[in-house]
């Protein structure tokens, strides 16, 4: 199986699970290929990110849903078009439904794409 973070990025959040307050967010789109088949999943993690470098992942606030599943591989194109023009949106029905907020205009590292 292959994996990679096809979008990565940090941003100001806000969200309280188990008790601690998460004031990051990591927000990946994820392209999985095994045996001829792809897989491309968003995914949400809040995180405390109490000081400036503070990036400890935990995953104890996180929220995962698939965006495309076929045979086939990895398509730039089907990334560039389809798939991250809707990220944002499935990225904040992720944060809604773990009752956090991303802060879309805070930005906490330049994007990564992979």
């Amino acid at each position: 199986m292959k994996t990679i973070d096809v979008y990565l990025q940090y941003f100001k959040a806000n969200c309280v699970a188990n008790g601690v307050q998460r004031k990051g967010a990591a927000v990946r789109l994820t392209a999985e290929s095994d045996a001829g088949q792809i897989t491309y999943t968003v995914s949400v993690s809040f995180f405390p990110h109490e000081a400036d470098d503070d990036f400890r992942i935990s995953y104890d606030a996180e929220a995962t849903k698939i965006l495309y599943q076929a045979k086939g591989r990895r398509s730039k194109k089907r990334e560039q078009t389809e798939l991250l023009p809707v990220l944002r949106e499935h990225a904040n029905e992720l944060a809604a439904s773990l009752n956090g907020t991303i802060y879309w205009e805070s930005p906490l590292i330049e994007v990564r794409l992979g």
